[in-house]
């Protein structure tokens, strides 16, 4: 399978009482594949998969799959600590009609890099779907190293990663030591730099609210191979990416900006709790500058 495009991690809005809003969710769905959005992930971080049960995060899945119908690929995270939770979560996308997976590390639990690819190489086994795999250290406290891309390298089905390690020397190793493994952004702020060493994809939470910015440095980078342009809406874009980093409320900020856009988003679910005012305020100021910055660059 090829990646190519904006793969949006779509959020979950919820409702006040933290059941899910379904109608919102569809409502999500639709405002990015018509605002040309090239691929949904569900079960992303930022659609707070860590905060559902298993029977949730089945129904999301199966109404995405409803909701998308065949219109962009459904790429589906099966993100769990245990081996057998994350291979019921790949079996149960298979059987709904899922494109692809994302599979990340476990987190907490620090395997090796051989356990961590036995790990991987089994959800493998159990689906026999294309996988991208989901790099950030940063969250489950290992990173997928050498070793561990040699080994899963024996399956075809490992076809991409989504880097978000934010450390530029692994974009450099994978590009060059491992051909054989698509590249993707997962590191927002390192976009250009993703695009310049020829990925052709961002999973990019961002595009829950901001679907054209990030349709736009794709298409001057990859489409048109114009990095002039790219860098002049990379660096429109590096407030906002900044912000949101700030402070540890990266899940926060994208549920309320996509609030913004008037989309249903709702509260997060326990533990974390919503922006403050100033927070809101901050963001939103962040948001009306780069759309103004951006659409100037695009008119000349």
């Amino acid at each position: 399978m090829q990646f190519e495009g904006i793969y949006t991690p779509v959020i979950t809005p919820f409702h006040n009482d933290g059941s899910i809003d379904e109608e919102g969710f569809a409502k999500v769905i639709e405002f990015l594949i018509d605002a040309g959005t090239h691929g949904i992930v569900v079960a992303g971080t930022t659609g707070e998969y860590y905060a559902q049960t298993t029977e949730e995060r089945t129904h999301l899945m199966q109404l995405a799959h409803k909701v998308i119908n065949a219109r962009v690929p459904m790429m589906v995270g099966v993100g769990a600590i245990r081996t057998e939770d994350a291979i019921e979560l790949a079996q149960t996308a298979r059987q709904t009609g899922a494109d692809a997976l994302l599979v990340n590390s476990p987190p907490y639990v620090l395997p090796t890099e051989f356990e961590n690819a036995a790990h991987a190489l089994a959800i493998d086994k159990a689906a026999g779907l294309p996988i991208m795999l989901y790099n950030y250290p940063g969250r489950t406290g290992v990173g997928m190293g050498e070793d561990y891309l040699q080994q899963v390298s024996a399956s075809k089905n490992f076809c991409a990663i989504k880097e978000s390690s934010g450390d530029i020397n692994r974009l450099h190793l994978l590009a060059n030591d491992f051909p054989n493994i698509q590249l993707s952004c997962g590191a927002d702020d390192q976009a250009l730099e993703f695009f310049v060493w020829g990925a052709r994809s961002w999973v990019c939470a961002g595009g829950n609210f901001a679907p054209e910015a990030h349709i736009a440095l794709y298409e001057a980078c990859v489409i048109n191979q114009d990095f002039d342009t790219g860098r002049k809406i990379m660096a429109a874009m590096l407030p906002l990416m900044s912000l949101l980093e700030q402070g540890g409320k990266f899940g926060q900020c994208i549920k309320h900006a996509t609030a913004l856009r008037g989309l249903p988003a709702g509260p997060p679910r326990n533990p974390l709790a919503p922006l403050n005012e100033s927070e809101q305020d901050a963001l939103a100021q962040v948001i009306d500058k780069m759309n103004s910055d951006i659409a100037s660059i695009q008119a000349k």
